[in-house]
């Protein structure tokens, strides 16, 4: 078996590196990874549905209200941010994207007094890399890769395969889970894009330095054993 079981329960999971990984419980609640796994987790106060954590240690989420907040390391505290989102990835202070209830995409602009931009498209989730990397899948599973060509005004280049959720912790470590759970990783070959991996889950988070963190139906951790 090529995952190894953490103790806990989460619904969602967002891995930045192997020392910021973060998750929410069906009831909302807010963990981070210790880096014991003989107790893996602390609590954190506040509530949330889904979360993004990234290397440089930069954690966002979003409520089930839709509310967007960033973490402050130095008041251990949440910040409100303006807007409203479903989904979010951070792959660095400056690379943060998420969508809404409605498919819109959106880009952090790095100014909390204006924070997003819209970015052409629909998807239902999106992962954000260290490197500037951006994926994201839509309603009817369909997986696309950001071009980031500003002349393009699609902006999307649709990769084959079908996923549900998706993770990308740099160009080389893109992850994602279908509709029935099955686990794949990006070859970094569009012509054959995706390899199965053994296992199943229904969120999954990608570091940028090789980490892999998954939550089965049955709300149990994972992390990824590199052999």
């Amino acid at each position: 078996m090529p995952w190894k079981n953490i103790v806990g329960s989460l619904s969602r999971i967002s891995a930045g590196s192997v020392t910021n990984v973060w998750g929410v419980n069906a009831g909302g609640n807010i963990f981070r990874y210790t880096g014991d796994d003989s107790n893996p987790w602390v609590g954190i106060p506040g509530s949330l549905t889904d979360i993004g954590a990234a290397a440089d240690g930069t954690v966002w989420g979003v409520n089930s209200a839709g509310e967007i907040y960033r973490y402050s390391w130095t008041s251990n505290q949440w910040t409100k941010i303006s807007g409203a989102l479903k989904r979010i990835s951070a792959g660095s202070r400056t690379n943060v994207w998420g969508v809404n209830a409605g498919g819109n995409i959106y880009r952090y602009t790095g100014d909390d007094s204006n924070p997003w931009v819209q970015i052409p498209g629909a998807l239902t989730d999106i992962g954000a890399g260290a490197d500037g990397t951006v994926w994201g899948v839509n309603a009817a599973g369909n997986i696309y890769r950001y071009t980031g060509d500003q002349g393009d005004p699609n902006h999307w280049v649709q990769i084959s395969g079908s996923l549900t959720a998706i993770a990308a912790g740099i160009k080389t470590n893109v992850w994602g889970v279908n509709a029935g759970g099955s686990i794949y990783t990006n070859t970094g070959d569009d012509s054959k894009p995706w390899v199965n991996v053994a296992g199943g889950l229904i969120d999954i988070g990608a570091g940028a330095d090789g980490v892999v963190w998954g939550v089965n139906a049955g709300n149990a951790v994972y992390r990824w054993i590199r052999d």
